[in-house]
């Protein structure tokens, strides 16, 4: 048992190795590894005549196509995957029995899926929603899915709402319009009229809800579990990924012209930082209270539309995740990967949250219909690195091929085997839970304060973020057509803030509230933002440059920000390569046709002794967006010019400067700080 169960870093991939086939160079086949001749027309009888069903290669190749499509998702269908390995920085064994979360010099092979919520497989990547931040983590124990969004709560307590949240927040049925918003009647209605979800609202309508990155945004358990230790002592968990760069958004005008400009924002970033060894990394956390402590809390800590402040529950840090491997192939690794929150390890263990035990069932039940049967575990990215026994049989997509006669449980013919293993070996055992209650249909009085957390969030934000949440109120309230669900939202979210919901009242065509308002002052400055860390790392620079520039300045600041890990990327008129006044060249990534200045961090205007005045006007515009958008604009010799006619002079986070020395490091820094708020819009 103890040779089968040695996994290491290298072990999924080892696993999957099996699977993996290179086309390249090879002869074209049939699916039963028949050589074929000819791949570019029918069999037909004669040259201009009917097509003959004996073309079986004509058949096969089409049948195939036509049953490529699976059910995608309900929810999170919109996703992206890397691998990598898990490694936990000290023994956690006082608290569980899971042995991945015991030994900091192994390495768990992971595979983790970025996703939005809302909308379909075919749309944008930077839309106003929940994330997705799903890991599977293939321990020596089995399969450990840590099922987790980029927010911390949830819309609603109890999983028998589910359905109703879901059809409410998707296109309305009757013109399936709009696509992957939250912006329109039958959502809000849903909100007003189920005000246990005023506290994720708030989250959804601030900046967590348009990350700049996969590689950027927190991810949370979200569900309260157990952690159960050898002796069989349990502490209630909540799980956190802190991102190494820190927790970063998007701005709402940027986020949505990025969905026209490149849909695929989220995943090309992921996927080109991985391949330019980039890797994201992720540190695990935890909060953990005592079984004792349960009820000393004013919340109860079972309730998913609730968080635990970190101020009164600290994150411990307990390890990291590295994310250094692209997938192979999309379909086969990111949409048929199956995650199930049932899926735990010794050690691991569940509560009575009633959202999370309805997922413990929804999980495994939509997995059956979208991957076509019970025996989705044997598809290589699902299947654990330890061996499978039991005697589960047959059944759609069967790859196992189970030798003997048994299989059925107890046997005498094969010794009673496979057989259960004791928890001494391994085997998992429910904690042991006192629960006594009459049987109901009804949820404790400790669930309904819905808004004392909301006020929470909204008191923990600095000013430029409540004025994001403000805009992002009159927007989504905006697209909503019937007056009276805009009324009652006013009413709803009154109780939170009088300042939000003025703010915001007017501007939808509703009387601000004359009542109201929260008697809350607690804030928890771990959820705004603005305190996160600051890093230049992996920002990417639009360069703006044209033939003539100066040779040494353009060098040594190229140089400067390459080595301050951030990635210059260079804009000219045309495709090839320019050249400097001293003869030296640079390859042209893009020109201002293929690129916008919202798919870059920061702006660096060069220019150059060659310009067509086409060029001038587009970069101008370009200017005028980064500059909007707050975002860090630098400029040496000729690119000045830009700086100059566009008025951006002597504004916070323009860097112009005659020394390149100071230059570059002046605007390295002014990278690393990321926004400018503090700037005058015209």
């Amino acid at each position: 048992m103890a040779d089968e169960r040695n996994v290491n870093e290298n072990s999924k991939d080892e696993q999957l190795e099996q699977f993996r086939v290179d086309d390249k160079g090879k002869k074209l086949t049939t699916n039963q590894g028949l050589r074929v001749s000819e791949d570019e027309f029918s069999l037909k009888a004669g040259v201009r005549g009917p097509t003959l069903m004996e073309d079986f290669h004509f058949r096969e190749k089409m049948t195939h196509f036509d049953h490529e499509r699976i059910p995608e998702r309900v929810v999170h269908a919109r996703g992206f995957a890397a691998h990598g390995y898990f490694q936990v920085y000290e023994n956690m064994q006082q608290f569980t029995r899971a042995k991945f979360l015991h030994n900091p010099s192994k390495k768990t092979p992971v595979f983790v899926r970025f996703s939005t919520v809302v909308g379909s497989r075919g749309s944008a990547d930077t839309v106003r929603d929940v994330r997705g931040f799903a890991t599977k983590f293939y321990t020596e124990e089995g399969n450990y899915d840590l099922v987790a969004n980029n927010m911390p709560i949830f819309f609603i307590q109890d999983a028998i709402k589910f359905p109703d949240f879901v059809h409410s927040i998707k296109p309305e049925p009757d013109n399936e319009i709009p696509q992957a918003s939250s912006a329109h009647d039958t959502l809000w209605d849903f909100v007003a009229n189920n005000q246990e979800t005023a506290h994720m609202m708030m989250w959804l309508m601030s900046d967590r809800a348009i990350p700049r990155s996969f590689r950027m945004m927190d991810g949370f358990g979200v569900h309260t579990f157990r952690f159960v230790n050898e002796a069989g002592k349990a502490h209630f968990v909540k799980f956190h990924w802190k991102p190494k760069l820190g927790v970063h958004s998007l701005v709402w005008d940027e986020a949505q012209k990025i969905a026209g400009e490149d849909p695929d924002f989220h995943r090309r970033d992921l996927w080109n930082n991985i391949e330019k060894g980039n890797y994201p990394e992720f540190e695990l956390g935890v909060q953990i209270i005592k079984e004792e402590d349960e009820f000393m809390f004013d919340f109860d800590i079972l309730d998913a539309t609730k968080l635990w402040p970190e101020e009164d529950v600290p994150v411990q840090i307990i390890g990291k995740m590295v994310l250094n491997r692209n997938v192979d192939n999309a379909f086969a690794e990111i949409e048929q990967v199956a995650f199930h929150p049932g899926n735990v390890v010794p050690g691991i263990d569940f509560t009575n949250d009633p959202l999370l035990q309805g997922r413990l069932f929804s999980y495994i039940d939509t997995q059956l219909i979208r991957l076509g049967g019970p025996n989705f575990h044997e598809l290589p990215i699902n299947r654990p690195v330890v061996p499978i026994h039991n005697n589960q049989r047959d059944g759609y997509h069967r790859q196992t091929i189970n030798i003997g006669k048994v299989s059925y449980h107890r046997n005498s013919l094969a010794g009673n085997t496979p057989a259960p293993a004791s928890p001494a070996e391994g085997g998992f055992e429910h904690y042991q839970e006192k629960v006594e209650g009459r049987v109901v249909q009804a949820r404790s009085d400790s669930f309904k304060d819905h808004f004392t957390q909301a006020t929470l969030f909204w008191n923990s934000m600095t000013p430029i973020e409540k004025q994001h949440i403000i805009d992002a109120f009159r927007f989504e309230l905006g697209k909503v057509k019937s007056m009276s669900v805009r009324q009652q939202v006013v009413d709803m979210f009154a109780h939170v803030s009088l300042e939000l919901t003025t703010a915001f009242a007017e501007h939808i065509g509703i009387a601000p509230p004359q009542s109201g308002g929260s008697n809350v002052t607690k804030s928890s400055p771990a959820l705004s933002q603005e305190n996160t860390i600051k890093v230049p790392n992996t920002r990417t620079v639009a360069v703006i440059i044209t033939n003539g520039y100066d040779d040494n300045e353009v060098n040594y600041v190229l140089g400067a920000l390459k080595s301050a890990g951030i990635q210059p990327e260079i804009i000219s008129e045309n495709l090839g390569e320019i050249m400097g006044a001293g003869g030296t060249r640079l390859k042209v990534d893009h020109t201002l046709l293929t690129v916008d200045s919202v798919l870059f961090d920061a702006v660096y205007m060069v220019k150059g002794s060659s310009v067509s005045p086409k060029f001038n006007k587009k970069s101008a515009y370009f200017i005028d967006q980064a500059f909007n958008h707050y975002k860090p604009i630098g400029a040496t010799g000729e690119g000045k010019e830009w700086i100059i006619v566009n008025g951006f002079e002597g504004q916070p986070g323009v860097v112009m400067s005659d020394n390149t020395s100071d230059f570059a490091q002046e605007f390295i820094d002014a990278i690393a700080a990321i926004r400018f708020w503090d700037r005058q819009i015209v």
